[in-house]
């Protein structure tokens, strides 16, 4: 497991055998199909989370943060709820609201209570773009004494393999500072821009029938573009990991690579100022002759 210490490894097992999960919530434990690669980052994560503490993680665009959560779900064998906030998220998309079922009013659970009472993995998708009504009942859960109040119901005890992760990304329009008696609820872990080693890592994963020699060029592109975003040339609507992945995945289907690359990335940005820039950066990295098969030779069979 990428180089994981023995011990961390012998307390996750611990873990997953020590808390039973009901079989009827199997189907809400992650199944990735992408793995995040960083050592350190895997090590602190597991170690918070095994020292019954909740992580947020922040960092800039396309640095795993939403894979690093669903492999933590996957890693210690819990049911995964998770919650995007957005301007029409509050207390009641989390806690529940009152609805009338059997002639009678009940209460329909929201994520943040069923994941309290079911040992789940919380994921708070954009915390910093979180209401006050929002953040109100965030306090109540990721407080140390990990009971929720529920207004006319009960006082709900949080089952004790339950955890919070937070994800967050400064750049995003609406997104805010969050204050100082949430973020100390956390345990944070800051993520790095990714690199140039570990991108080419993801995709020689992701694409084993493509020509390595290109695939360095596709990756070029997205460090050039996540470069010029730095330097604060561009913004980073383009700088794209899941367009760029997405973008192979149309050129391995057959489709011209400089066609695919622009619905991946070019596409994201809707400036044409900053459209010439990208489109230059593509000029310099794509041949206009290249088709599908120059970059997948030994194309696989595609299925569905």
């Amino acid at each position: 497991m990428q180089g994981i210490s023995e011990k961390l490894i012998e307390d996750i097992l611990y873990f997953r055998k020590y808390f039973d999960l009901n079989k009827d919530l199997e189907y809400r434990i992650t199944k990735s199909s992408t793995y995040f690669y960083g050592k350190d980052i895997l090590s602190m994560c597991i170690s918070a989370i095994l020292e019954d503490e909740n992580i947020l993680l922040s960092g800039p665009k396309a640095t795993g943060k939403n894979i690093l959560a669903d492999n933590l779900s996957e890693i210690f064998g819990r049911p995964q709820w998770n919650t995007s906030f957005h301007i029409n998220t509050d207390s009641s998309t989390l806690i529940g609201t009152d609805t009338f079922i059997d002639n009678e009013v009940k209460l329909r659970r929201g994520s943040v209570y069923e994941c309290a009472i079911n040992g789940g993995f919380g994921v708070f998708d954009e915390i910093n773009m979180a209401k006050n009504d929002a953040i109100v009942v965030l306090h109540s859960a990721l407080d140390y004494r990990r009971v929720i109040d529920v207004p006319g119901y009960d006082r709900v005890g949080l089952h004790p393999a339950t955890r919070f992760i937070g994800t967050m990304n400064y750049e995003y329009a609406g997104t805010k500072e969050l204050n100082e008696a949430l973020v100390s609820r956390f345990m944070v872990i800051d993520i790095p821009a990714i690199e140039e080693d570990k991108l080419m890592l993801i995709l020689k994963e992701e694409f084993k029938d493509a020509e390595e020699e290109k695939l360095i060029q596709f990756a070029g592109i997205f460090l050039d573009l996540q470069l010029k975003s730095q330097n604060g040339e561009i913004s980073s609507k383009s700088v794209d990991l899941r367009g760029l992945i997405g973008s192979l995945k149309a050129i391995r289907r057959g489709l011209e690579p400089k066609l695919a690359i622009n619905m991946g990335m070019t596409g994201k940005s809707f400036d044409l100022y900053e459209k010439e820039i990208v489109g230059d950066i593509i000029k310099t990295r794509i041949a206009d002759k290249w088709e599908s098969k120059d970059i997948f030779p030994n194309k696989v069979k595609m299925s569905y």
